[in-house]
Formats: structure tokens, C-alpha cells, sequence
């Protein structure tokens, strides 16, 4: 199942049944309201606010963590870019007769990377390219150890640390690519919106049927939409939330190399 058929009906699932919980608990709220004196009452907002409470500690947690790890994939791209950079420089050290072949391989390795994360959501695609890109670094790791040979010896201590760092950091993008928050903390979030919603239900079951379902249906679109937006944070380059802006630094790099 693709990402947008997650994304809709996760979205579609919880609002509807937002709004059911919602009713149920306005039903039940018509049948017991009328026996609950003021201590009952008193104890069950007591209760209700300490559940809401707890919804909101988890939205802002998940959103928290989600904004981290964005802000983590954002970097991540710039460094990488920047660890390529690097590396193509310091083909300088190298002798004259080795540097084209291996400028014209950092030029198609470059292009791989931000094939890898531009192709998604097609998550074939970007393995396809992330292929790619793993067989140019091995020819490039050949092709620079075999120039080191003819290269003069203090060469190595500046390109080798440099290839390493541009080699290490693809497996730190593939890594937080697929770091997202665990699912079973995600269905607890999801839990306690309808917990939550059962409430709100119960609650305003005496308010006017305007009051009650103006402020019922904005519960439900602000919660539905609040978790959505977190879910997709999590999930920059497949949703609406992008990092393609980040991919500038790889543009940048490609238009030097030309």
C-alpha cells in the first residue's frame, strides 16, 4: 500500500471515527447527566481533564520528535553534499591523467544521491538509484586508491578521510530516512483521540444541538488534522511536507563540478 493510501486513510478512519465517538458520547452524556450530582460531576472532570491532559502531552511529544528528526534529514542532506564537495576537491592532490574519469564519476555519483530521495514516494525507484550510487562509490574508492599510488604520500592523509566521510554519511541518511516514530507510541496517539472524543461527547451533551456540534465538529478536524500533520512530518519527501528545498545544496554542487 502506498503512502498516500496510508496518509488518506488514516486521516478519513480517524475523523470518522472521531465522529462517531463523539456521538456515543453524546448519547451516553443525555442518559447520565440528569443522576450525576455536583461531587460526581466534580470527579469526572476531574478524571476527563487529566485524559485530555494526556492527549496533549503525546501530540506535543510526537510532534517534538517528528520536527527533530526533519530538521535531522535537513542537515543530513546538506552535510552530505558538502562531504561530496569535499572529496571532489581534493581530486586536485591526485595525478593529472586520473582526475577525469574520476570527476565525471563524482558527477554521476552526486546526480545518483539526489535521485535517491527526489524519485519518492517510488520507493523502487529510489532503491534502483540508491544502487547506482553504491557501485559508483566502490569504483570511485577503487579508481582514488589506485592515483593515491602515484599521488604524493601526505595525498592520502587528506583524501582518504574525506572519501571515508562522504562514503560513512550515506549510511547516516539511510538510517534517519527510516527512523520514525514507533508505531505502537503513533496508535497510542490515535487511541487517545477517540478516548478523547468519547469525552468531549459526553461532556457537552447538554449544550444547545448548534453549540454542541459547531464545537464537536472543530474538535474533530483540529485533532484529525494535528495528528496528520505529524504523521506526515515524519514522513518528509512521501506527503505534502517536502525536503526538496534542501536538495539546493546538491544542486549547487552538480553546477560546480560542470
Amino acid at each position: 500500500m502506498t503512502y498516500s493510501a496510508v496518509a488518506y486513510l488514516l486521516i478519513l478512519g480517524l475523523f470518522f471515527g472521531m465522529v462517531a465517538m463523539l456521538a456515543i458520547g453524546q448519547r451516553l452524556g443525555r442518559r447520565s447527566h440528569a443522576q450525576e450530582t455536583d461531587v460526581v460531576r466534580s470527579r469526572l472532570t476531574g478524571v476527563e481533564t487529566a485524559i485530555f491532559g494526556l492527549m496533549g502531552l503525546m501530540i506535543v511529544f510526537t510532534f517534538s520528535g517528528a520536527s527533530t528528526r526533519y530538521e535531522l534529514r535537513r542537515q543530513l542532506t546538506v552535510d552530505e553534499a558538502n562531504a561530496i564537495g569535499t572529496a571532489y576537491l581534493r581530486l586536485d592532490l591526485l595525478p593529472a591523467a586520473s582526475q577525469p574519469v574520476l570527476r565525471e564519476k563524482f558527477r554521476r555519483y552526486a546526480e545518483a544521491r539526489i535521485a535517491v530521495f527526489r524519485v519518492l514516494p517510488d520507493v523502487g525507484s529510489s532503491n534502483a538509484q540508491a544502487a547506482i550510487a553504491t557501485a559508483l562509490q566502490k569504483e570511485i574508492w577503487t579508481g582514488m586508491i589506485a592515483a593515491l599510488k602515484e599521488a604524493p604520500p601526505q595525498a592520502t592523509i587528506v583524501v582518504v578521510p574525506a572519501l571515508n566521510q562522504m562514503i560513512d554519511i550515506t549510511t547516516t541518511r539511510a538510517i534517519a530516512m527510516r527512523t520514525h516514530t514507533p508505531k505502537l507510541i503513533f496508535a497510542g496517539v490515535l487511541i487517545l483521540g477517540l478516548v478523547c472524543s468519547l469525552l468531549a461527547g459526553y461532556v457537552l451533551a447538554d449544550a444547545s444541538a448548534r453549540h454542541a456540534k459547531l464545537h464537536l465538529s472543530a474538535f474533530a478536524v483540529v485533532v484529525t488534522l494535528t495528528i496528520y500533520l505529524i504523521f506526515d512530518l515524519d514522513y518528509p519527501r512521501f506527503g505534502l511536507i517536502r525536503l526538496d528545498f534542501a536538495d539546493q545544496a546538491f544542486i549547487d554542487l552538480l553546477a560546480g563540478m560542470k
